[in-house]
């Protein structure tokens, strides 16, 4: 063989096992958030008949200590037997969790966000057909001196029923580890902050009221007055129609 194929074929196979790393490399950091689960989620308002629509989170997350980036997959399923027509999910951030980005949707202005959250996106979906599910690629941040929740509410067009909300959830860590590249958060689960001596029975350290607990006897966010989508000349707008109220003093 020729010096020249000889180096064709060494260059081929380099990059064929960079393009292997790569790909594999790419699969793990995709299955790191493993199974996906519906906990803490429930329905709320009659969805149409047919129309059978839940979210999924997944059941685990990785924090950068250093950073406190993370990323979670937010997804809408229609497990119903009709299309749903258009729809909306909302992406809600309260405590140590703040929703930084969500791909493809428009920022909650911080005036409208729902009592007690810090951060929201909404997603418009024109139509979900029957057994088809849509996936959401959100990025956010989480102060592991706090605990942190997630909620996915899913309404209709302008906001004016709920036909699912999942959360708010926690994710946390009864054991996290300050030292590592990153801490692994699980749904479901209150996070017990990584500062020695933190006071985690201290109550809500952001300030703001107690925030609902997941569960059966759970309150639903007041998520059911929310206004229309705003969509004009390229720009999206979201208002809530039955505002938070007025705090005294600040």
């Amino acid at each position: 063989m020729s010096s020249r194929r000889m180096t064709i074929a060494a260059g081929s196979l380099l990059t064929a096992s960079f393009s292997a790393v790569m790909i594999f490399s790419f699969s793990a950091g995709a299955d790191d958030e493993g199974p996906m689960s519906g906990k803490g989620g429930k329905a709320v308002d009659k969805a149409p008949a047919g129309v059978e629509l839940t979210t999924l989170l997944p059941e685990k997350i990785k924090v950068d200590n250093s950073s406190q980036e993370t990323a979670i997959t937010a997804t809408v399923k229609n497990g119903g037997t009709k299309d749903s027509g258009e729809i909306r999910l909302l992406v809600v951030g309260f405590d140590g969790l703040s929703v930084k980005g969500v791909e493809g949707c428009a920022e909650i202005a911080e005036k409208d966000l729902p009592e007690g959250s810090n951060s929201g996106f909404a997603c418009a979906i024109d139509n979900l057909a029957a057994g088809k599910s849509k996936s959401y690629a959100v990025d956010a941040t989480f102060d592991l001196k706090k605990e942190g929740k997630i909620c996915l509410p899913v309404q209709d067009a302008d906001g004016k029923k709920t036909f699912w909300q999942q959360g708010p959830v926690p994710f946390g860590a009864n054991n996290p580890s300050p030292n590592a590249p990153a801490t692994p958060l699980l749904l479901g689960t209150d996070n017990s902050p990584v500062t020695p001596g933190s006071d985690k029975a201290g109550g809500n350290r952001s300030g703001g009221k107690e925030l609902p607990k997941t569960g059966p006897a759970d309150r639903i966010l007041p998520l059911g007055a929310v206004g229309a989508a705003l969509i004009s000349a390229g720009a999206a707008g979201l208002w809530w129609t039955q505002r938070r109220p007025q705090r005294n003093g600040s």
